[in-house]
Parts: C-alpha cells; sequence; structure tokens
C-alpha cells in the first residue's frame, strides 16, 4: 500500500484534498423521514452478590420492551461495549466482560440498525455508574450516591428499528440556561422553531454540545423535559457550565451530571454514522495543564479554573472505538470546547491542548468535528487556517471539516426581546440564537443553521458599512472600552444617533460604502453576489483562513447585528413592584444589568470569519436601488435575500418635521 501521510502534517494549501465527505452541489441529503420509536426503559441491573472485578453481561434483543431479558430473547453479537477507557465486541451470544474501573460509566454502544431505550423524557437509558464509594464529599447538586460492589451481571436492552439510511438531527450548541426563565426563552426559540416546522423536518435525534444548562444542575431534568417534546432521543454532551463546581478533581467534576442524565464521554451509532462524545473540559486544571505555555492560570489563579485536554483514557478509548468501526462509516466528535476556533484563534484554554494526538488516530477516516462554546457559528473546511492555533495548540491546519454549531443562547439571552417575548440575543460574530441541522444519508451530510423563529429559509442578515456607521461605531466602542468608573455612564451616542444606513450620499459612496452579507454558517467554498441594476458585484469574504489574524473593528464589523448589540434598552425597564430582581435584567449566575441608561451590552461582532462583501460602485445613481444577494454554500444550495437602497444628496431628516408643521396654524373651521 502507498504511504499515507496524516491529513495533519501536510501543508495548508494541500490540505483541501482531505475533505472526507465530498457532497457535489445538488447531491447533498435532504432531512429524512427514520424516526426512532418511543421505547422506555433502561438497563438490567442484576444483583446477587456474585459481581466480580470484571463487569459482565448481555446485550440482548428486547422484543417485548419491558427492559429484562425473557425467555426466547436473543443476544446480540458485535456491539461494542465500553468502560469510557476500553472497548470490547459482545460474543456471538451476546455477551461481554470488561475490566471493572474504580469509577466508571459502563456503557452500550447503540449499534446501527438498533435502539437504546429512553426515559419518559426521551433521554437515553443505556449506561451504569459505577462508583462504590460515592463522589469523595458532598457536592452542591448532589454527586453520586454510593453505588456499592458491582453488580453480578448488567444487560442492554435493545430493540431493531430497521434501516437508519436517512435523517435529521438537531444539533444544539449551548442552550446555558442559568434560570427558569432562560428555559423558557429557549422552550419558546429553539424548541419552537423545531416544532414550528412540522413533522416532516421533525429531528430524528437531538445533540446537545454542552453547555446545556448555566451552573445550577438542577434545572438538568426540566431541560431535559423542555427537548423531550421533540420526541427524539437527546444526546448531550458535557460542557464547563455542566461541571460540579465544587469538586476538587476532575474525576468527579461530572458526578451530579452522571446522576441526573449520564455518562460524559460516550458513542453511539446510527446508520452509518459512528457518534463520539467526549467531554474535553479538564476541570480543575492542574500543574501538569500549567507546565505548557500559557497556561499558568491553572496554578496561578486563585479560583479552580478550567483547560481544554483530552486524556489518556479518552484517548484509548477513542482508539479502541475505531478498531471496531467499519473504516467507511462517518465518525462525528461531538466535545464542547472546540479543537480549533477562529474567534478565539490565540486562547489556550479555548482550544483542545492535544488535538492532535487524536487527529493521527483518526487519519484516514470519514471524520466531522461538532463543538459549541464559542456562541459563534464556524464552518472549517479541510486546509482552513488562523493565525495562532499552531502556538496555542500545535496545529497548522484542520484535517476535516469543524464545526462549531452556534448557540441556542445566542450571546447569553442579552439583547431587547424580539416580536416572540424573546431576547434577541445575536452571537459574538452576529448569527441569531438557534440551531443547526444534519441532515444524513449513508455517512453524506448536510449540515445547515437555522435561526430561531426568524423565517424557514432565511440563512443572512444584509445590511450597509458606509462612513457615518463607522463612525458612529468607533465612538461608542472606545467609550466601551474605559473602565465604568472612569467614564459618563451615559454613552456617546446611541441608535437613535445612527441615520439610516441604507441610505447613502455621493460622498459616502466616494469614502467607501461596502453592502455586507454575514452568512450563518458560510466557509471557505461558500460564494456571494449582488445584483445592483443590473450589475453584478462579486461579494468577497472578508477572511480567507489562509493562516491570517482576525481582522476587527469598524471596517470588518457586521452593521446589522452591531446596531442591535450597541443600543440595548432592556437594560433601562424599571417597575414600581417593589421587587428588586425584576428591574433591569439579570444573566450569567444572576448578574444584574440595570436598571440603568441604555447601552451596549453582552458580545459584538466586531470581527466576523463569515462575513462577506461589496463596495458599492460610486456612480450608483440617485434614486432607488433593490439589491439582491444570491449566496451559494458548498452543497450547492442556494438562498437569497434583498434590499432597497436610496442614494441621496444628503440624509433627510429623520423625525417629524414640526418646524414644517407648526410654520402654519389649521386656521379656522369652516361653517
Amino acid at each position: 500500500m502507498p504511504l499515507r501521510r496524516p491529513c495533519f502534517l501536510l501543508a495548508a494549501a494541500a490540505l483541501a484534498a482531505c475533505e472526507t465527505v465530498p457532497v457535489e452541489p445538488g447531491s447533498a441529503p435532504g432531512g429524512g423521514t427514520f424516526r426512532f420509536a418511543d421505547y422506555r426503559g433502561g438497563p438490567e441491573i442484576v444483583r446477587d452478590g456474585n459481581g466480580g472485578e470484571e463487569a459482565v453481561g448481555v446485550v440482548f434483543e428486547d422484543r417485548n420492551r419491558n427492559s429484562r431479558r425473557d425467555e426466547g430473547e436473543p443476544g446480540i453479537r458485535g456491539v461494542k461495549v465500553s468502560n469510557g477507557r476500553d472497548v470490547v465486541v459482545t460474543g456471538a451470544d451476546g455477551s461481554y466482560a470488561i475490566p471493572a474501573l474504580d469509577d466508571m460509566s459502563l456503557f452500550v454502544v447503540q449499534p446501527a440498525g438498533y435502539q437504546v431505550p429512553h426515559d419518559t423524557s426521551w433521554v437515553p437509558q443505556f449506561s451504569y455508574e459505577h462508583k462504590p464509594g460515592g463522589s469523595p464529599k458532598p457536592l452542591r447538586f448532589g454527586g453520586l450516591e454510593p453505588t456499592g460492589p458491582l453488580p453480578s451481571a448488567i444487560n442492554f436492552p435493545l430493540i431493531r428499528t430497521g434501516a437508519q439510511a436517512s435523517y435529521r438531527c438537531a444539533v444544539l450548541g449551548d442552550p446555558q440556561t442559568y434560570a427558569n426563565q432562560e428555559i423558557g426563552y429557549f422552550r419558546d426559540s429553539t424548541v419552537d422553531d423545531i416544532l414550528d416546522r412540522g413533522e416532516a423536518e421533525r429531528p430524528a435525534c437531538v445533540l446537545g454540545l454542552g453547555d446545556m444548562v448555566g451552573d445550577d444542575l438542577g434545572l438538568i431534568p426540566r431541560l431535559a423535559e423542555v427537548i423531550g417534546m421533540l420526541e427524539a432521543p437527546q444526546w448531550w454532551v458535557h460542557g464547563n457550565h455542566d461541571i460540579d463546581f465544587d469538586a476538587d478533581y476532575d474525576r468527579d467534576s461530572a458526578d451530579s451530571w452522571r446522576t441526573l442524565w449520564g455518562p460524559n464521554n460516550y458513542a453511539f451509532e446510527i446508520g452509518e454514522v459512528l457518534y463520539v462524545v467526549l467531554d474535553n473540559v479538564f476541570y480543575p486544571c492542574t500543574a501538569e495543564d500549567a507546565a505548557r505555555p500559557g497556561r499558568a492560570f491553572c496554578t496561578e489563579d486563585e479560583r479552580k479554573r478550567y483547560n481544554a485536554r483530552l486524556t489518556e483514557d479518552q484517548l484509548a478509548f477513542v482508539e479502541g472505538l475505531l478498531a471496531n468501526t467499519d473504516e467507511d462509516k462517518l465518525v462525528v466528535f461531538a466535545h464542547h470546547i472546540p479543537f480549533v476556533s477562529f474567534v478565539d484563534q490565540t486562547a489556550t484554554a479555548h482550544q483542545t491542548d492535544n488535538v492532535a494526538e487524536l487527529y493521527r488516530l483518526a487519519e484516514g477516516r470519514k471524520a466531522l468535528s461538532f463543538s459549541g462554546h464559542t456562541h459563534t457559528t464556524e464552518n472549517f473546511a479541510p486546509g482552513d487556517s488562523f493565525a495562532g492555533w499552531q502556538e496555542a495548540i500545535g496545529v497548522e491546519a484542520v484535517p476535516f471539516r469543524h464545526i462549531i454549531a452556534g448557540a441556542a443562547s445566542g450571546g447569553w439571552y442579552h439583547g431587547d426581546f424580539d416580536h416572540h417575548g424573546v431576547p434577541m440575543a445575536l452571537q459574538r460574530m452576529g448569527s441569531p440564537m438557534g440551531w443547526l441541522s444534519f441532515d444524513v444519508s449513508g455517512s453524506s451530510y448536510r449540515e445547515r443553521y437555522h435561526g430561531a423563529n426568524t423565517g424557514h429559509d432565511r440563512r443572512m442578515w444584509l445590511s450597509v458599512n458606509t462612513p457615518v456607521f463607522r463612525s458612529w461605531y468607533g465612538q461608542i466602542m472606545d467609550w466601551r472600552s474605559r473602565p465604568e468608573d472612569q467614564r459618563d455612564p451615559v454613552p456617546p451616542l446611541s441608535i437613535n444617533d445612527l441615520p439610516d444606513v441604507k441610505i447613502m450620499t455621493p460622498r459616502d459612496l466616494s469614502r467607501g460604502t461596502w453592502l455586507t452579507a454575514n452568512i450563518w454558517d458560510g466557509d471557505s467554498a461558500t460564494r456571494a453576489e449582488a445584483v445592483v441594476d443590473g450589475r453584478t458585484l462579486t461579494m468577497e469574504r472578508t477572511q480567507s483562513a489562509s493562516g491570517e489574524e482576525a481582522k476587527a473593528g469598524a471596517e470588518w464589523a457586521d452593521p446589522f447585528a452591531v446596531q442591535r448589540q450597541l443600543s440595548v434598552s432592556r437594560s433601562a425597564l424599571e417597575s414600581r413592584s417593589g421587587i428588586p430582581r425584576n428591574q433591569g435584567y439579570e444573566a450569567y449566575r444572576g448578574s444584574s444589568f440595570g436598571p440603568q441608561t441604555p447601552g451596549p451590552t453582552g458580545p459584538v461582532a466586531d470581527r466576523n470569519m463569515h462575513l462577506w462583501r461589496a463596495r458599492l460602485p460610486e456612480d450608483l445613481a440617485p434614486g432607488l436601488h433593490r439589491v439582491v444577494v444570491r449566496s451559494t454554500d458548498r452543497h450547492g444550495q442556494v438562498t437569497e435575500d434583498s434590499l432597497v437602497l436610496e442614494v441621496r444628496d444628503r440624509q433627510p431628516p429623520p423625525r417629524f418635521r414640526t418646524d414644517v408643521f407648526d410654520a402654519r396654524e389649521d386656521g379656522p373651521p369652516v361653517r
């Protein structure tokens, strides 16, 4: 066989050839019709006092769906079972034996063509948590109670589903609900948007990419119940806001999660896809982490901190999974903190330290990375590269597609209310809160980001970057950068001070005015063009992903998002209710925002990897012009949006012309 060099060792220019799931224009799969059954139950735990040093049991076909192995119910051969480190495969009779670790999640890897049971909220029940002494100290959210000796048998029931060739999975980044109020916002935005698309587009599975809640793990049951309205198995990733913050060691930091949801490292199959869920949040990080450059915070900070890395057990788990998985399957790595990021391209804690080791294990495989954490939508094609990656984590370019799937919480539920009564909460690069559809056919797929309640066909924001906008932006951002105690409490400008950016003068055009398109899930293969008065303008992506640093500032900001992020009025809400916490609003761990003068808050889309722009012609004639923007993604899907621009000699007065109206009296009535 010819020698194959690992993709991650190739030069960035050559990496484009490493895309392992090619999708020709027009050939991408659509939302499938496969759905899982409402199969409730859980593992069969047998305790007769004969537990040993190995975990043993049978994976069986639960023909009567009672979660017990009854006479005539056969074992299932060739199913993977893991303790989170080792991976074994069941024998001809469905039996398995695997080393028992002192602290482990023992689970079955749901095989293609089968389904594990779930609870009443559709949370899969496929594991047994083993921690004989329980959590080493009382934890705020309960931790794990002592499990005692290993059961004599742990049997995993499955039912047959038939072919799973074509289906949709709803991918949710960071619901990050800190409070019950925010679960309501999530319900009325992302969950409502998915349900509103009808039965034909209902997902067969839900993949939650971590930060499911915001530090209050007691919210997990209600959140799971709300997501359960989708009537699809919901597989969750453990995030940095899902941890036991009062745990002293990483091995205990997911104990409450394991009680309330399930394992924090596991895998499952649907059709021709193996999903590998990895908890890459190492908390609290230690001297081992601090030994790497840029991670001194792990030991110098007075607070416990987390770092992003994979443990030896996790890498052994991945190696064992891949060794026992058909090479033609697509491998989807689902994790919370990105392997790499654009918006945090120089950060050490927010990218995964030793991901190069995982790249080596996956070399030659059809692979895909899904993550959340950054509250951005980022779609990296193989070969994409940004400055800072090499210094931060030793990676020059990505060897397979990496998708940061945005945030269902958007910009942490900040912003003014939309017409659904939900905070607008635009994300750090201006995408709306929402979800990503993952449409699978065989081992091919199509991804698409959906803004919650923004309309089923909308894929981008359009706006105009004018000289006046840049001046307005600069003055507010300069004020925002000063310490709060050293600046006027009232911002220098608000949205009321920004003239209509879609009205421009000949001088604006001569000084540089750009039409902008923030294409939420755009990537290196996305193409965009604008048609103005019959003229076609090619729109250029502001970032080329060829190893450069992030371009930030007024010239590279998304005017659509920034206008909404820099002048938020919700913080000014006050009442005479006498309830202090109802004044202004709260976010995060009960942090107060207001009551105060409206102003910028939350994230600001000052940089972007999915912004396209075209300079408007200086000779654009006076009058009105309809502009149509057409984007084509890597799957050949075309999306159009439009706006109307005006060219005037000068900006018309924006308010009611009282001077003109009051210049004359109405006169006496006619009798």
